[in-house]
């Protein structure tokens, strides 16, 4: 369809739209982000290459201005538009809110789902068969008889979830389920991968329905660890694939985190050991289940599992006898990262021959599982122990991949333009004997380029922070962008008066690097809340938040400390004292410097303790610059000072959530204004009315 029927979709969209909501007031940068995405997906700026990195403040509505722009294109254009977000409360406004409030104005009319995961749905036939009393052993396997009897509370909601599924009240969703369900029963009777597919006469599994209301929808909504599991198999698994998506990514800057979780491998040793020596025992009884045809294929699995376990063993005797000997020494939280080059202890050998036993094990399940599938249709009498089998074999599947997948990229060699994996071990501390084998990529770009970037349609990518120190190059290195590449960039400022809050920066006495730091949070912090009703006090590190919280408590402050309480519990009594007019101070850590909304009175006084600057302890971190400084960058400019940046401009963004808003952040950390750094990171800030080196008292007398 030409582009001017799509412009004037949008435009006559808009008009009821603006016409149907009572008090409606147009937002210019909303409609600027409107026409720029309108831009990029008619190929105005690259007819090959439709990308569009927006970052749009808090308030200019970036949900009804990409559904605007993206619904009409995505249906004249016959593609599927997926949004993608990192939060279930987006998900939720999106779903509850957005998508229901622009669906009676939006022409051409669309349907909306929201996709799950396979784990948050029940198994229809293990739901039935558990509510029956059949016995967790016949169904699961060996594995089963260690697992506690079900009490009388988990069976009378066993009892309770197969009725109101059988009666359709129910959907067989984990989320939708009115209480409660404890995580050891939700395993008990969750979808899986290989024992719950449509060729196993399953169409009717709650899974699957979801699946096939998914194929009628116009518009899905996932999270991104969905998104990109599906991306990473190489999409069309749970999603459509990606040249028939047009993908809105809201919360983008946690894109490039996920997608290395994504690839990120934890092999416990002993763990995979053991649950390869049970496995290996209970093969016998395949025998039972295929009969005659199947001796070929339980034959090579045997086989291949009697070459895995003595290949797992290997490594882990390597390591634990280094580790005894001290020839490999962990840190105090149990930890030794590798660094590039070759594994200790000889390890690169014998992990090349746990890939290749992983692999020929992973193939010698494949014909198993299918042919146990047949016999579930030829013998419906045995469904219960077949589907035990069936369960059983996916367990080994999903671990088979996971040693295979691992091995591959503790082994993958560092070159010239490959950033190498972050490797390390650990010891858990819950069982010493147990070690962990450790390793995520540092560099996921290119993955997202052969994923997603070079394959879909459009792809759209929103959040309030993209930039760094006003910058777009740090989050388009993250995600494998180059600035010559065809992709279009958009930077829109907030339209809230930034003016009209405070950023304070006190001369302090000392830096948060300080010894005397803690003590001296244990007065500034009771200053900086006199006379204020509704206070928010982020730190950047547990330890410090309870040292702090002990502190004031003991000079009678009332608290609402994260951890003590639920999030969603500590914000209803928060909101509670403010609307009752009493003093109301919220402490919290990283997770509470972003997507925390509390607007008007809810939140006028806001308090960092310190920039968040991440500690390079992590393996991960310390691999990262380690890489850095061995190409000749610098650690601290390049990843340490960007990352900074970006989190500042989100614990800020706590403050104004609304237009009419105002208050106070009070930042206690001076090098702001002692450190060369400290002006680039103001800069990048919203423009506050800035008061810096305020002079205030250094003692709570």
């Amino acid at each position: 369809m030409p582009s001017c029927n799509y412009q004037t979709l949008v435009r006559e969209n808009y008009r009821r739209l603006s016409q149907a909501l009572p008090g409606f007031t147009p937002r210019r940068e909303q409609n600027y982000l409107v026409a720029e995405i309108g831009k990029v997906l008619l190929g105005r700026y690259d007819s090959s290459r439709r990308i569009l990195v927006a970052e749009a403040g808090t308030g200019i509505g970036k949900s009804l201005a990409y559904l605007q722009a993206g619904i009409p294109w995505a249906r004249i254009n016959q593609k599927k538009l997926v949004i993608s977000t990192a939060t279930l409360a987006l998900q939720e406004q999106l779903v509850d809110k957005d998508l229901p409030l622009f669906l009676p104005h939006c022409q051409p009319g669309f349907r909306f789902a929201l996709a799950k995961g396979r784990a948050r749905y029940c198994c229809a036939r293990r739901l039935s068969d558990l509510a029956g009393g059949v016995s967790q052993t016949e169904l699961f396997g060996p594995g089963a008889t260690t697992a506690a009897p079900l009490t009388t509370h988990q069976q009378t909601q066993l009892a309770d979830m197969w009725q109101s599924y059988s009666d359709k009240s129910w959907q067989g969703d984990r989320d939708s389920w009115p209480t409660p369900i404890d995580a050891i029963l939700w395993q008990q009777v969750q979808a899986e991968r290989h024992s719950c597919q449509p060729m196993l006469g399953h169409q009717h599994c709650p899974f699957h329905l979801a699946r096939a209301e998914l194929e009628q929808a116009d518009v899905i909504v996932v999270n991104h660890a969905l998104l990109l599991a599906d991306l990473s198999m190489g999409g069309g698994i749970v999603l459509p694939e990606p040249e028939q998506c047009l993908y809105i990514l809201d919360e983008a800057h946690h894109i490039a985190a996920v997608a290395r979780d994504q690839g990120s491998a934890r092999l416990p040793l002993r763990q995979l050991r053991r649950s390869l020596e049970q496995f290996n025992k209970w093969q016998s009884k395949l025998n039972d289940l295929l009969g005659a045809d199947g001796q070929a294929a339980i034959g090579k699995l045997q086989h291949s599992s009697s070459q895995l376990i003595p290949a797992l063993n290997q490594v882990y005797r390597q390591l634990f006898s280094a580790l005894q000997r001290q020839d490999l020494r962990t840190d105090d939280q149990g930890c030794l990262r590798f660094s590039p080059g070759d594994l200790p202890c000889g390890l690169d050998e014998t992990l090349s021959t746990l890939k290749e036993d992983s692999q020929t094990f992973c193939r010698a399940l494949g014909p198993v599982n299918s042919q146990l599938a047949e016999q579930l249709k030829l013998k419906p009498s045995q469904a219960a122990a077949i589907e035990a089998a069936l369960a059983m074999i996916s367990q080994q599947q999903l671990q088979g991949e996971q040693l295979r997948d691992g091995c591959a990229l503790l082994l993958r060699a560092p070159g010239p333009k490959h950033t190498p994996p972050a490797r390390w071990l650990e010891l858990d501390p819950k069982d010493k004997q147990e070690i962990l084998l450790c390793v995520t990529p540092l560099a996921v770009g290119h993955l997202l380029e052969q994923w997603c970037w070079s394959r879909a349609a459009a792809v759209i990518m929103v959040s309030a922070t993209l930039t760094a120190l006003n910058d777009f190059g740090y989050f388009r290195r993250a995600v494998g962008l180059r600035a010559d590449d065809g992709s279009h960039y958009l930077r829109l400022n907030s339209p809230f008066d930034y003016a009209s809050a405070r950023l304070v920066i006190p001369e302090l006495t000392c830096e948060p690097t300080s010894q005397d730091f803690d003590e001296l949070l244990a007065t500034q912090i009771p200053f900086w809340l006199q006379d204020q009703a509704a206070s928010l006090v982020l730190f950047s590190s547990y330890r410090q938040m309870k040292q702090a919280a002990v502190a004031l408590r003991a000079q009678g402050h009332s608290l609402l400390v994260q951890g003590e309480a639920s999030r969603q519990a500590l914000l209803q009594l928060h909101k509670v004292k403010c609307d009752g007019k009493q003093p109301s101070v919220l402490f919290g850590t990283g997770s509470f410097a972003e997507g925390l909304d509390l607007p008007g009175h809810y939140l006028t006084n806001l308090i960092i303790t310190k920039l968040p600057f991440a500690v390079p302890t992590s393996p991960v971190e310390e691999a990262m610059a380690e890489w850095i400084t061995l190409c000749g960058g610098n650690p601290f400019m390049q990843l340490a000072l960007p990352e900074a940046s970006r989190k500042l401009i989100q614990a800020c963004g706590r403050l104004l959530r609304t237009e009419t808003d105002s208050g106070r952040i009070v930042l206690l950390d001076k090098r702001l204004i002692s450190r060369r750094y400290g002006p680039a990171l103001l800069q990048a800030l919203p423009p506050f009315t800035q008061e810096l080196g305020k002079a205030i008292p250094q003692t709570g007398s």
